[in-house]
């Protein structure tokens, strides 16, 4: 009997997602607020990408980065949410393997590209206030085009073994994949083979990536910090410093809840399972949703054209 479950079970043409293992019973009552997560995304991305589109004003550094942002976010929670929904609703649980291997590929993709142009934006906040006299000759249209090039090669190239990888592996344990997506190490663990180069690599790509962009962006905040405070005026502190404190919220909030996910991943053995794989989730879903507000709406030039273009509809 073993045998033929070890046959069945290599390489198998599908997965099948538990969604949250624990809370089915509650399945349709979580997908309420990741439902309603998805939607501001995409409304407050798609403006964005609009506004910016539309407005040749904004067509400069720091609007170009945020185009980047909301792209990003788009693809990231389009990524995850959709077939999430499907499992929560309709318990569409299954999911083909190539579908999953392409799945895992564009979420840490695209999260490597985020952290990227968080990198890049806080480079570009950095010159606009330390150097703003030379913001326009340091960003070039040129450099930006280069810088965005850099990030998404990094992001696509860095995270192209992990399917290769993970394909590569016979599945001979069983299909099911107790998580809502397909998350790597969540796959991987599936396998019945010596997975340690794979886990290594992850591992590796994590803290050298995001360490790496964690030092540059509190780098360029702390040289933001120091110039603020060098400000001849009291209003002009305060108002500058609300803007980079509303930035480094939206940092904090892309940062903190993936270190803890990633750490309780590995290490976390007594983490309740549910919980866990809730924090894999919002740690995914709440900087699309965050990213537009934060940059989007409390930036008074977009703020300013998104008015008057609902003013102009309504008049």
């Amino acid at each position: 009997m073993s045998d033929s479950n070890t046959t069945d079970y290599t390489n198998p043409s599908t997965f099948i997602l538990l969604g949250i293992p624990g809370l089915e019973m509650v399945h349709v009552w979580i997908s309420i607020p990741f439902c309603t997560m998805y939607i501001i995304a995409i409304l407050g991305n798609f403006i964005i990408l609009f506004i910016v589109k539309r407005e040749p004003n904004l067509h400069g550094p720091m609007y170009y980065f945020l185009c980047m942002l909301a792209v990003s976010d788009l693809v990231l929670s389009t990524s995850i949410l959709p077939k999430m929904l499907a499992i929560f609703w309709f318990n569409s649980r299954e999911i083909d393997f190539s579908a999953c291997l392409t799945q895992m590929y564009f979420i840490r993709c695209f999260s490597v590209m985020e952290s990227g142009i968080l990198v890049a934006m806080a480079f570009d906040r950095y010159v606009a206030i330390c150097n703003p006299l030379r913001h326009s000759t340091i960003l070039t249209n040129p450099i930006v085009a280069k810088i965005g090039l850099a990030v998404v090669l990094r992001g696509g190239t860095l995270i192209l073994p992990h399917p290769f990888l993970a394909r590569q592996w016979p599945y001979c344990r069983t299909n099911i994949i107790p998580h809502s997506y397909c998350e790597h190490i969540a796959v991987v663990k599936l396998a019945c083979a010596d997975i340690r180069v794979s886990s290594y690599y992850s591992l590796s790509v994590a803290f050298l990536v995001t360490g790496l962009d964690v030092f540059f962006i509190t780098v360029s905040y702390i040289q933001i910090l120091r110039a603020i405070f060098r400000l001849p005026t009291k209003d002009a502190r305060v108002k500058t410093f609300v803007t980079c404190g509303s930035h480094i919220f939206v940092i904090l909030a892309s940062y903190m809840p993936a270190l803890f996910s990633f750490l309780t991943n590995r290490f976390g053995h007594n983490v309740a399972l549910h919980f866990h794989i809730l924090i894999a989730n919002v740690y995914l879903m709440v900087p699309p949703v965050v990213h537009p507000i934060i940059y989007g709406v409390r930036t008074k030039e977009i703020r300013d054209r998104l008015l008057r273009l609902f003013t102009h509809k309504g008049t």
